[in-house]
């Protein structure tokens, strides 16, 4: 792959088995965006902390973002940061304003709902826990972003059985290949 990524683990981080650590460790050279509590975040203060990634960055990154980095990423693109990147890959959106949503907002709310300035790609699972496949629908029409619905796949995660998930770096390679023609 010919881009630079940022990979967003969302809430309390991606473990051992998720795909985004697998897709890591194969591509040491990838940097995963730190944050200081993976179990509380507080949205402005994520937001800081990718818009220094974004910094750090030789060239315009890909975002390679899970669940609630998902809305990290939307946060990010409206908070007026000068930092560009050249594309998202957003994996199981999560929704922070259903009431089934596992933990406070912590200033996740509202979901920002404009068109995001960068191409993106939502992937979306029939059966996701944190988001309805409506609203998954209602954030790709909103951001501009491709959605790919791959139907019942839990929340895309290590928990339900994505863990190096080659058909999700495939989209992913594809999406890098699409921005670098």
């Amino acid at each position: 792959m010919k881009c630079d990524i940022l990979t967003l683990a969302g809430l309390w981080n991606s473990g051992p088995q998720h795909w985004q650590t697998h897709w890591e460790q194969q591509h040491p050279c990838w940097t995963r965006v730190p944050h200081r509590d993976w179990n509380n975040p507080d949205r402005d203060e994520w937001v800081a902390e990718l818009d220094a990634a974004i910094a750090h960055c030789e060239g315009r990154p890909i975002l390679v973002a899970h669940s609630l980095a998902c809305m990290l990423v939307a946060q990010w693109a409206q908070s007026c940061s000068t930092l560009k990147v050249a594309g998202a890959f957003l994996v199981a959106p999560s929704d922070v304003e259903a009431p089934s949503y596992p933990i406070d907002a912590n200033g996740f709310k509202p979901i920002p709902l404009a068109r995001l300035p960068f191409p993106s790609i939502v992937v979306a699972s029939s059966n996701d826990e944190y988001v309805a496949p409506d609203r998954a629908r209602a954030f790709a029409q909103a951001w501009g972003s491709k959605l790919v619905e791959i139907g019942p796949a839990g929340h895309i995660n290590g928990g339900s059985g994505y863990g190096p998930w080659p058909e999700g770096f495939a989209m992913l390679d594809e999406f890098c290949r699409d921005l670098n023609p």
